[in-house]
């Protein structure tokens, strides 16, 4: 009776184990990683707006369609956006050339001739300097060149030559940086940069000769002719006379 209960024992222990070993491993799941934070979107009309003096740029960009290139380089591409702002008294400043001469597609691309299609903090300047021109957003020959003076960024388009005066805003993917001077592209305005005017001689003032003093018998006496005989020099020479006649006649009665 012992026995097979004993026997039973072994085959339930035995049929246990064998079902421990032959259960299938639960599957084991990946954590999914967290998707990336998405960018903050950047306005660059309010950004322009709060940040300082640029209301000339900004209506520039604005009329010109330019703000929606920008806008989409700034939010929508991995590259980012370096854009160079004039300060309203730039534009005030700027005499000749002027701005009201140029056809809507020059203006365009002066406006475009403003920004790099790419992010640069400003210690990316110093690499740039030696890269050559850099080209813009105007394209094809509308480049600028960059030199790195003692910590000091300077931009050159032939025409203009100025420098990045402040750091506006600098936060990947958009990089404003504010200049002293309008860019002025020489794909435009030629090579030939007019001289700085020379300052207007002092004018000479217009003074008419002076009269001829009027003589006393009615003439007019000048420097180059004969002065006349006066009625006082007449009285003059008559009273001599009449000394002498005086003094001859006085001389007769003292001999006789």
């Amino acid at each position: 009776m012992v026995l097979p209960v004993v026997c039973m024992l072994l085959l339930l222990s035995s049929s246990a184990a064998y079902a421990q070993k032959t259960k299938p491993p639960s599957p084991s799941f990946s954590p999914t990683p967290a998707p990336a934070p998405a960018q903050d979107f950047v306005n660059l009309t309010d950004l322009l707006t709060v940040a300082g003096p640029f209301h000339t740029f900004l209506n520039y960009l604005q009329s010109t369609k330019v703000l929606e290139t920008f806008q989409d380089q700034a939010n929508k591409t991995e590259e980012g956006i370096t854009i160079f702002v004039p300060k309203d008294s730039a534009f005030t400043a700027l005499k000749k050339p002027s701005l009201s001469n140029l056809t809507a597609n020059q203006l365009k691309s002066v406006i475009l001739f403003h920004a790099l299609p790419h992010y640069y903090t400003l210690a990316d300047f110093k690499n740039l300097s030696e890269s050559g021109p850099i080209p813009t957003f105007a394209g094809g020959s509308y480049t600028l060149n960059f030199t790195d003076a003692s910590g000091s960024v300077h931009l050159t388009s032939g025409w203009s030559d100025t420098k990045v005066s402040s750091s506006v805003h600098s936060t990947d993917p958009v990089a404003v940086y504010q200049v002293d001077k309008v860019l002025l592209p020489e794909a435009i305005f030629g090579t030939d940069i007019p001289p700085t005017p020379a300052p207007a001689p002092a004018p000479v003032p217009d003074t008419a000769p002076a009269a001829d003093a009027p003589t006393a018998d009615g003439g007019s006496s000048s420097p180059g002719s004969a002065p006349g005989k006066s009625s006082s020099y007449r009285i003059i020479s008559w009273g001599i006379w009449g000394h002498l006649v005086l003094a001859v006649s006085g001389g007769l009665a003292l001999i006789l």
